[in-house]
């Protein structure tokens, strides 16, 4: 690997890409970045959309990256760590597997420095938001290095514990099928009421970025918000009163519970 390739990727897929687009349009050459993806199909598109160096197995070029992502799934993990054979040891890793404990990857890899983060699917978009953690080894610098993969695709947030990354995998790793979850219930309500599908969808998600944009945009809380919007005896006043009768909020915190849960099961698996 030249001394200009610094970041190499192990997998290839949705996220890979998002980071990859991110950081290319920060201004890193290309150059600068491999990946390992084994379908051919992925590595043609990566080369072709990013102009990255795509490989479809390890070589020993990796022991002198500077930092590795590690983006397979995780059930893949140990294969691949087993590939690379211990040529990660003195990189900055950085994991956005779900569920991977960093304990798991040191055990694997035979490196300590490692930031394991949790990112969402509007990544894709430059709209997300990952949760990041760093082990003690890893030093403000590596931070720092961590921090810019991230903030090309959104917002980054710091955590101190490693356990915290469930309750953001909760929040907002799984956040975005909530919030598509609401908009298909819209849909089905505006087919219901005499609209097209396609008036449905339009209306539901022109609503909920407006209105996610006006929450981040005011200094108001969510509650005064809806309090802004819900007249007593209005149309509003009806649905949140059907919503609470049906007990919506406690459901969704429910949910978001259970999805920690999961995180928390899949961590000691």
């Amino acid at each position: 690997m030249t001394a200009t390739r610094s970041i190499a990727f192990i997998g290839g897929g949705n996220m890979a890409s998002a980071l990859i687009g991110g950081l290319l349009k920060s201004g890193r050459p290309a150059a600068s970045i491999q990946v390992v993806e084994p379908l051919a199909a992925q590595r043609e598109k990566l080369a072709q959309i990013y102009g990255v160096h795509a490989l479809p197995a390890v070589d020993e070029t990796l022991g002198q990256a500077a930092t590795v992502v590690w983006a397979v799934k995780p059930q893949s993990f140990a294969e691949a760590a087993a590939a690379c054979a211990g040529c990660s040891a003195n990189a900055l890793q950085v994991s956005v597997m779900a569920g991977t404990r960093t304990e798991t990857i040191a055990a694997a890899t035979g490196g300590g420095r490692i930031v394991r983060a949790m990112p969402n699917t509007p990544a894709l978009i430059g709209q997300g938001i990952a949760g990041l953690y760093a082990r003690a080894e890893v030093d403000a610098g590596g931070r720092d290095e961590a921090q810019a993969l991230f903030v090309p695709t959104g917002q980054v947030l710091w955590v101190q514990h490693e356990a915290d990354l469930d309750a953001v995998t909760a929040l907002s790793g799984s956040g975005p099928a909530y919030m598509f979850y609401v908009i298909e219930a819209m849909i089905e309500a505006a087919t219901r009421m005499g609209l097209t599908a396609e008036q449905g969808r339009l209306l539901a998600q022109s609503t909920m970025s407006g209105a996610a944009a006006l929450c981040a945009g005011s200094p108001l809380s969510p509650q005064e918000l809806r309090a802004q919007v819900t007249s007593k005896g209005g149309t509003t006043h009806a649905a949140i009163t059907s919503l609470e009768d049906s007990a919506v909020k406690a459901a969704i915190v429910r949910a978001i519970l259970a999805a920690r849960d999961r995180a928390e099961e899949l961590g000691r698996a």
